[in-house]
């Protein structure tokens, strides 16, 4: 099994405290990799939250072939961090030349776009560059994102930490979303590692969805240029999180809805039974199956969690001060929460969509059963 941590603060965190969180759950994962997904981010990033940020890693090769795309697309560096490892290797870490994180200024040519057309522009962007980077093989592209950083490595999560120095000052967020484990239903492959992104949208799974093909396919079918890839049967999830959320306009209730619906005799008797019909069956090949547990993000870095209807994967929040911890276990929280009440702890069940929203005054539950909440 994978091991999940995120955190969401009001104060500023370093990865490398969700890392250490991570490290008391090491029995759980075999320490084939680790994915990393930073929002809400501080420090010089956060006078730029409203222009892209790169990450990737790249040949030296690759970042000659980076800067000239970027550069005839008419963007402009703003900020930049390379990461200098600290050697020697890990085991199992590959040698790479350039691990980057890299702030554009917008093209000129874009100023009279709104800020939606902007965003729109990115992700096309993004693939292309993934699809020269395949051809290639001297890129991997994670993001291009505003507000956003994301890192992936092969290689036990600690050992990567502190190989690439993650503690550094320049690489704090308000929410810090961080997996343990290479994807094992393909070969090795970065974009295969969790958490996923798109467009804000981010998601990473402990457990497997046994509906991948038949989720995938209608996915695919929506003619959605981000819709691509899945090397991961977890990456569905993201995806389909994009398209309930994002395209549809719905609620985040409606997304569990969406994943995990009701039997048609609880929908009898639920008051919206009209809505959650249509969008059963209307959306019935996103209908996912376990066992798993998902953590997620919204583009406004809502964090939320939700269980399979089997809750055969663990799952708890905890909190104190305005911080918020998502765990795949209860030793996760006490190494980062140590003081907080754990009486206070809440495990998700079957029905329920834990959520903290951007305030984080409170972890607010949505549960199957009540009325839902469309927008």
């Amino acid at each position: 099994m994978c091991r999940l941590l995120a955190i969401t603060s009001n104060a500023y965190v370093s990865p490398q405290t969700a890392v250490e969180g991570l490290a008391v759950m090491g029995e759980g994962y075999d320490g084939s990799g680790v994915g990393l997904l930073l929002r809400d981010l501080g420090g010089p990033f956060a006078a730029m939250a409203d222009i892209p940020v790169l990450s990737g890693i790249f040949s030296s090769k690759g970042l000659k072939r980076l800067d000239r795309f970027m550069m005839d697309k008419g963007f402009t560096t703003k900020y930049k961090i390379t990461f200098k490892p600290r050697r020697p290797v890990p085991p199992m870490v590959p040698k790479r030349d350039v691990y980057l994180v890299r702030a554009y200024d917008y093209p000129t040519q874009w100023e009279e776009m709104t800020n939606q057309e902007r965003l729109d522009q990115l992700a096309p962007i993004r693939l292309c560059l993934r699809d020269m980077g395949e051809a290639e093989k001297d890129m991997v592209v994670f993001s291009l994102w505003p507000d956003t950083i994301m890192i992936k490595e092969v290689g036990d999560p600690a050992a990567v930490a502190d190989y690439l120095q993650l503690d550094r000052k320049d690489l704090m967020a308000r929410v810090v979303m961080l997996q343990g484990r290479q994807n094992t239903n393909h070969e090795i492959d970065l974009y295969a590692c969790h958490p996923f992104f798109l467009e804000g949208f981010s998601t990473m799974t402990n457990g497997e969805n046994t509906a991948f093909s038949q989720n995938r396919d209608f996915l695919m079918s929506r003619g959605v240029l981000g819709y691509q890839g899945y090397l991961s049967d977890s990456e569905v999830f993201t995806h389909s999180l994009h398209y309930i959320v994002g395209r549809l306009g719905l609620g985040l209730g409606c997304y569990k809805h969406g994943i995990t619906p009701l039997s048609d005799a609880d929908m009898r008797a639920h008051p919206d039974s009209f809505f959650l019909r249509h969008l059963k069956y209307t959306c019935r090949n996103l209908i996912t199956d376990g066992p798993n547990c998902v953590i997620g993000c919204l583009p406004d870095t809502t964090l939320f969690m939700v269980q399979d209807r089997k809750k055969l994967r663990p799952g708890v929040i905890g909190s104190t001060n305005g911080t918020f911890v998502f765990s795949s276990e209860i030793c996760g929280l006490d190494a980062i929460l140590p003081q907080r009440d754990k009486s206070k702890d809440f495990q998700p069940m079957h029905l329920d969509t834990a959520m903290v929203a951007p305030d984080r005054q409170r972890a607010d539950i949505l549960h199957q059963t009540a009325p839902v909440i469309a927008k």
